[in-house]
């Protein structure tokens, strides 16, 4: 048994009744039927039946995974432990994140033996997989201090890993690693599968086939409130946060069970045996890799030149021999190594350094490890140094002198906010061609810039752009060719090009110009729903994770979910706005504990500091409506990593529940504070079907409108009863219809299933969410779509007067995404008749086999179309 179309079918009975004739009748009625029906409508006929009743069906049973193949680049790796080698052919520094305020410094070096990422901020994985950057050949990532902005994206990264096969993976940096690869385990469910090792500062050098990387901890002189606070991002001196009191609102661990605690100035041995605070702001580790030498090529011209028996069994230990720089007496000839090969490679050395405040400038400068690399030290000089600093360190004569050190010959590479560089080129190509279809609805993309003046430095260098590489061998270069371009006229080019596009687009246009409700309702600019993800599981190059912007009024908004580089996605809609909108956000609501509805949280929080003290505006924690397991995480992350529960005032989700009672008098305080912040009537959640403690919310403003969140879930009656008569519904609809087993396998709802939750609460508009990545520009439409139902993209804009142009938009979309939804329903039909074949139904009463063989032929891409999305999600469901 399995279900399509919404409709649980039995396929084993109606095969049985294709082949077996009734009595007095060689073929019974309902086989006579489908032999006679219209071929191409006959399979058509079997989706749509309902042989036996829904209750019928048999209970779930989960797919077992199947299990990983051991990665070909590791069995490569096992062969290399028995051969003899001498350092890579092809090594290349490259930028994935040029260290822009939305795409954090992060450094991928490549050879064909081994795969480094040095920092991991949030937003790194998407990079990676719009670029091609194959995470999967990641086994050693580098961290340059515990900050969110080198981690944030370490999470996701390591949860991908583990889900590729990838069988270890070692993270070398700050020794508070191991407590943050233990925090992460809040979230993210066993992981067994990856051996995640942590190798602190303090272990010897590591070498592997293609280097050998020398740690250097590097400690600043941090004072007072300094040592309480991580130098940020943009920001050179530690203590320049907004003053506030150091309390802490929060729920401390003893109080899980619903109560709040206060945990005073710093929590030390706190109550119940917790251990100690580790976290380190003084502490950065720099990083000196150094190629291993590669022996010189033999030139074989040259070496028939000479005489020598090249082609014959003879030639192998001569080549040894001169290859290893020994001389050779060949028929009375002594021929030295230079004559015959091109020079040997000692290994050049690159280094990498964050400095992220002036505190950090005079232990760097005096540090005799990093020394032994500039004119005159004891090693030979680097060959580039990667400087991870902003302008304001750049600017200091101590830091200026430090990079004089080193010769002419260094190159140096720096990353910081003064980049110009675009990184997600999809992103802004889809909003461009989206942006023809309504301006308003699909803004165009912004930048965010630097006010900061470019230090003037006195030794020659270049500025980060993303994909830049600094090749190291075979020669020792700069190499731009891979730099992307964004030309907005070539994105409108193509989109122009397509079939219907511009024909749909004029027709769209029109309603909006003609229909005088359309036009009526643009005078309404509040409340405002940004879309800033609509993907789920991961974040891919076109779709972000969960993210919702809710715009309440011109000074409040509010969060629905906040997935891994949702401050990045603000970035890019905003521009240099992006402060003012951070300075309004009083509320976040966190549906849930998986990783793509909550990750990007830390840098929100961090963010939005920094934007309050820039506009000079005074520091309030945000209000964060959130399953209590949330407080488990940022309190270990705050005693390891960085200090951040100052942020946060904590509301249970559970205590915002209908009926719920509400026993601490400072979470009372918080709800009544945050409905009259921002004018709501009222703010209510409840427990939906997806894991453990996920709930939906709704809430409900003083002028009337009510806007429904459902988080993740299956169709769930609870949240029907919340929603009655809302005014907007947010529905996620992970998956197409035909796929409800998986839908229930995952805790998700199909497309049908959401619009169905929709009328049943009698919602007036619904808007569908968090699509799977399989369909990246677009998800599959059905029947039940109506004037009432629309689609989110990423970066799209609305207001309750937008409700009529919504459907009209659908038309333009589809002649946009033509080929990919065309291509999306050639898989579902594939799969369909996959399925019926494996059903016992490959061929029909007369012998014909159903949509010809060409329909039954299943490729191996479209067997594996349905990829184990589950073991993606950042799941812990007992």
């Amino acid at each position: 048994m399995f279900t399509m179309k919404r409709i649980p079918f039995n396929f084993k009975a109606i095969a049985w009744l294709l082949k077996h004739p009734v009595a007095g009748n060689p073929r019974c009625a309902f086989s006579l039927w489908i032999k006679n029906s219209v071929p191409d409508r006959r399979y058509q006929i079997l989706r749509n039946m309902a042989s036996i009743a829904s209750g019928n069906q048999k209970p779930h049973q989960k797919r077992s995974k199947p299990s990983k193949e051991t990665l070909r680049h590791v069995k490569n790796r096992e062969h290399r432990k028995h051969v003899d080698l001498h350092g890579p052919s092809n090594v290349y520094v490259q930028v994935v994140g040029a260290g822009s305020r939305e795409n954090g410094p992060s450094i991928y070096v490549f050879s064909e033996y081994n795969r480094y990422l040095f920092n991991c901020g949030e937003g790194t994985q998407r990079l990676m997989q719009e670029h091609k950057l194959k995470a999967a050949r990641l086994d050693n990532v580098f961290l340059t201090r515990m900050n969110w902005a080198n981690v944030g994206g370490l999470c996701g990264m390591i949860l991908t890993l583990k889900d590729t096969g990838v069988p270890e993976c070692v993270l070398s940096g700050p020794p508070q690693l191991e407590k943050f690869v233990k925090a992460i385990r809040v979230f993210s469910g066993p992981l067994e599968d990856i051996k995640l090792a942590v190798r602190p500062y303090t272990d010897p050098q590591y070498s592997d086939d293609t280097m050998t990387v020398t740690q250097v901890a590097i400690f600043a002189q941090l004072k007072g409130d300094q040592l309480r606070r991580s130098p940020s991002p943009g920001r050179s001196n530690p203590d320049c946060s907004p003053s506030h009191s150091p309390r802490r609102e929060l729920w401390m661990p003893e109080n899980m069970d619903g109560g709040p605690g206060s945990a005073g100035q710093e929590r030390a041995e706190s109550p119940g045996g917790h251990p100690k605070p580790t976290r380190d702001p003084s502490l950065v580790i720099a990083f000196v890799c150094k190629l291993h030498p590669k022996k010189g090529n033999f030139l074989v011209l040259r070496a028939k030149e000479l005489g020598l028996p090249v082609g014959t069994a003879a030639i192998g230990p001569i080549i040894a021999a001169l290859k290893d720089g020994k001389s050779i007496t060949f028929e009375g000839r002594e021929i030295q190594p230079e004559e015959v090969c091109t020079p040997a490679d000692p290994g050049p050395v690159f280094i990498v350094v964050e400095c992220p405040s002036e505190e950090f400038v005079q232990p760097l400068c005096s540090n005799e490890v990093l020394s032994r690399y500039q004119s005159g030290g004891t090693e030979d000089s680097a060959a580039l140094v990667i400087h991870m600093v902003p302008e304001s360190v750049l600017e200091t004569d101590g830091y200026k002198s430090w990079m004089e050190r080193f010769p002419a010959s260094t190159e140096h590479l720096i990353l910081n906010e003064q980049v110009h560089t675009v990184h997600n080129i999809r992103s802004h190509k889809i909003q461009t061609q989206l942006n023809l279809i309504h301006p308003e609805i699909f803004p165009e993309l912004k930048n965010c810039t630097t006010k900061v003046r470019q230090a003037t430095l006195h030794v020659p260098n270049v500025r980060a752009e993303c994909l830049l590489k600094y090749q190291l061998r075979p020669k020792l270069e700069w190499q731009r060719d891979a730099i992307p371009s964004c030309d907005a006229s070539e994105f409108i080019k193509e989109a122009s090009e397509l079939p219907e596009f511009l024909k749909e687009v004029e027709e769209c246009k029109r309603f909006q110009v003609t229909d005088s409700m359309a036009l009526s309702g643009t005078v309404e600019k509040y409340p405002e729903v940004v879309f800033l993800g609509t993907g789920s599981a991961l974040p891919m190059k076109i779709r972000n994770v969960s993210a919702t912007l809710l715009n309440i009024s011109p000074t409040q908004s509010l969060l629905l979910d906040c997935g891994e580089g949702t401050f990045g996605q603000l970035c890019r809609h905003y521009g240099d706005d992006v402060d003012e909108v951070l300075s309004k956000l009083s509320t976040v609501f966190i549906s849930h504990m998986h990783a793509d509805h909550h990750t990007g949280l830390l840098n929100l929080l961090v963010q939005r500091e920094r934007a309050l003290s820039t506009l000079g505006k005074p520091f309030t924690p945000i209000y964060l409506v959130a399953p209590l397991q949330m407080m488990s995480w940022l309190n270990q992350y705050h005693d390891h990593c960085q200090e951040i529960l100052s942020h946060v005032n904590i509301i249970p989700a559970r205590s915002l529940v209908e009926g719920a009672e509400v026993q601490k008098f400072k979470t009372k305080a918080f709800i009544q504070a945050l409905l009259k912040k921002s004018d709501l009537e009222k703010f209510q959640t409840c427990a939906v079907r997806h894991c453990k403690n996920a709930f939906a919310c709704s809430i409900t403003h003083q002028s009337g409108w009510k806007l429904v969140f459902s988080g993740d879930t299956m169709p769930c009656e609870a949240l029907v009863n919340m929603g009655k008569n809302a005014t907007l519904l947010i529905h996620e609809a992970t998956l197409e219809d035909g796929l409800e087993e998986e839908a229930v396998e995952k805790r998700h709802s199909t497309t049908s299933q959401a619009i169905g939750i929709g009328m049943k609460m009698n919602a007036e508009f619904m808007v569908l969410n968090h699509f799977s990545q399989r369909y990246a520009k677009i998800p599959l439409f059905n029947a039940d779509f109506s004037d009432r139902v629309g689609i989110a993209f990423d970066h799209m804009r609305i207001r309750l007067g937008d409700f009529r142009v919504l459907p009209k938009l659908m038309s333009p979309l589809k002649a946009l995404f033509a080929a990919e939804i065309g291509e999306m329903e050639e898989r579902r039909e594939r799969r369909e008749l996959k399925q019926l074949k494996e059903a016992g139904l490959e061929t029909l009463p007369n012998g014909e086999h159903g949509g010809g063989a060409k329909g039954l032929a299943v490729s191996k891409r479209d067997m594996e179309d349905d990829p184990e999305e589950a073991s993606r999600k950042r799941v812990k469901t007992n």
